[in-house]
């Protein structure tokens, strides 16, 4: 591990997540370009940014906070663990849909921010695995998930032993590329549609990291605590989670270009029909 401060009182686990936002806010300007995005809402997309990492860095320390009261009974804010990304994920995707909504309604024209919703989500779907990553990285070396090597490498027991931990893994490195890669076939699919047709990214994220991060659990050699499903640890609750609503998304989305393209069609034979006469 190497947890010492390396700049400004920020260690390499901290650098490298600044690390990571820089990344996906660049990733995030290039995407948006793409989509044709205005000058405004490219503002709007790295502003929205900023101030949702101040909103989710404050969540995360409450919803840690709550996790831990799930696990010992007491509500109070202790060292950090895994749970706090998500926390943050949770707060920090909360405040920026209010910016995109709110400001973003007042500050673009158009209406552009509800018509590029759904290019949106695309984006996201692609810089969250990669600035997961990032972040990754900096965990497998800092070990500061939950503050010791055997946390910090996931310790899963390729031996049995009666006490302790068997072989070690780099399990973190194993998240690491997975979610590089998940994070790579999303972009090709945003830049090079597959025969040109477009589908909703975000629930090829969320259902592929939501696989992948149940399966994962299986192997860790650590207690992770309790969650209100007995049965599943708090990371594989988020999993199942991040499956269902990748479901509902694609669906919700399914339903409504069905019901548009219905409407379209409707609206042609009106018009044929005005024509005929």
């Amino acid at each position: 591990m190497y947890n010492k401060t390396l700049f400004l009182d920020m260690g390499l686990y901290e650098l490298c997540i600044v690390a990571a936002i820089l990344v996906a806010l660049l990733v995030a300007d290039k995407m948006g370009i793409k989509r044709g995005f205005s000058v405004r809402l490219q503002k709007l997309v790295i502003y929205g940014a900023f101030g949702a990492i101040v909103i989710g860095f404050f969540g995360a320390i409450l919803f840690q906070a709550f996790y831990n009261y799930m696990d010992t009974g007491v509500f109070k804010i202790t060292k950090r663990t895994g749970m706090t990304f998500y926390g943050g994920l949770l707060f920090g995707a909360a405040g920026y849909l209010a910016i995109w909504f709110g400001v973003g309604k007042k500050y673009c024209k158009d209406n552009e921010p509800i018509k590029q919703l759904s290019a949106m989500a695309d984006i996201a779907a692609a810089v969250l695995p990669l600035a997961h990553g990032i972040g990754r990285i900096g965990c497998l070396f800092a070990g500061c998930c939950h503050g010791n090597q055997t946390d910090a490498w996931y310790g899963i027991k390729m031996d049995t032993p009666d006490e302790g931990y068997g072989k070690f893994v780099p399990v973190q490195l194993f998240e690491a590329l997975a979610l590089f890669a998940l994070a790579g076939i999303i972009l090709w699919l945003y830049f090079k549609p597959i025969k040109g047709k477009k589908f909703p990214l975000l629930p090829v994220y969320m259902i592929g990291y939501g696989v992948w991060r149940f399966v994962i659990e299986f192997a860790r050699g650590d207690s992770r605590g309790k969650t209100i499903v007995p049965f599943l640890s708090p990371s594989q609750l988020i999993a199942v989670a991040l499956i269902l609503g990748g479901i509902a998304y694609y669906l919700i989305w399914y339903y409504y270009k069905k019901n548009k393209k219905r409407k379209e069609n409707v609206q042609d034979e009106q018009d044929g029909s005005k024509t005929s006469v």
